[in-house]
């Protein structure tokens, strides 16, 4: 399932300007950066799509090779993006985790600061030192230390992040600092809407699996039946005349659309 915030739906990635962390050298979540090793598999995964796709269709290793290679900076931006909401998902996942520490905290009388350190050692214990929210909450408790405020910390934490819970929590919490509220009950409730949101997220995804394995199916059938055809020998229907290349152009293109427009029915958002 795809996961995307309205803010990231309006943010114009031409004109996007990552957000810097006021302490530290934490990331902006919306802009991900590839390692050699990632580049290199998006490009062989763009690569091998157009070259098994056209080999199929068309029969012709020249071609193949062509395509394959126009394909590899498709491949490099679509596993880019795949990456990039990966993060994202398990971002919004330790700030889950994070939030079920902070509560045991503040049950248990820690003031922010204390609770915010204890939470970012049940995270180190979790998910390592490496880890994204290990990373926020290092920079966090240093800001504190520091002397930095703990609600423009977050506030930053949630911009550079672009998930609507964390920043629905950042500016709760702000307002209950602020103006003297119970932030135990501002972490349990946001503990309780983000579980929620999770399950629910998880129950539709579960329904949609039998349409989104329909979809896949649906789209490798072409494949199936040139692969049965090429099979049978030099018909003319797999021949590459201009008025076949024409028409399996236009299958291909067809194809594409109807993928395009399959996902998006099946990719709910929450």
């Amino acid at each position: 399932m795809r996961k995307k915030s309205r803010k990231q739906r309006k943010i114009n990635k031409s004109n996007y300007i990552p957000q810097k962390a006021i302490f530290g050298k934490a990331d902006d979540y919306y802009v991900y950066h590839m390692s050699n090793g990632e580049k290199i598999l998006g490009g062989l995964l763009g690569f091998g799509t157009g070259v098994f796709i056209f080999m199929v269709f068309f029969r012709n290793l020249i071609v193949a090779l062509l395509a394959g290679s126009i394909l590899m900076i498709p491949g490099i931006l679509k596993y880019r993006e795949y990456l990039k909401q990966k993060r994202m998902k398990a971002l919004m996942f330790q700030f889950r985790d994070m939030m079920e520490s902070l509560t045991a905290s503040y049950s248990a009388g820690k003031n922010t600061e204390g609770a915010f350190q204890d939470a970012c050692a049940d995270m180190i214990n979790i998910y390592g030192e490496k880890a994204d929210i290990v990373y926020e909450l290092k920079w966090l408790v240093s800001g504190l230390y520091n002397g930095m405020n703990i609600d423009l910390l977050l506030m930053n934490f949630a911009k550079r992040s672009h998930l609507d819970d964390i920043e629905s929590f950042a500016t709760i919490f702000e307002v209950s600092s602020r103006y003297g509220g119970n932030l135990k009950e501002v972490v349990g409730e946001t503990r309780s809407i983000i579980n929620d949101k999770i399950e629910t997220e998880m129950e539709i995804r579960t329904l949609l699996t039998a349409n989104k394995n329909e979809l896949n199916i649906m789209m490798i059938m072409p494949f199936i039946i040139m692969l049965m055809l090429n099979g049978m020998g030099d018909m003319s229907i797999v021949q590459n005349t201009p008025a076949n290349i024409v028409v399996k152009i236009m299958v291909l293109l067809l194809f594409g659309l109807a993928y395009w427009m399959g996902r998006k029915i099946v990719d709910i958002e929450i």
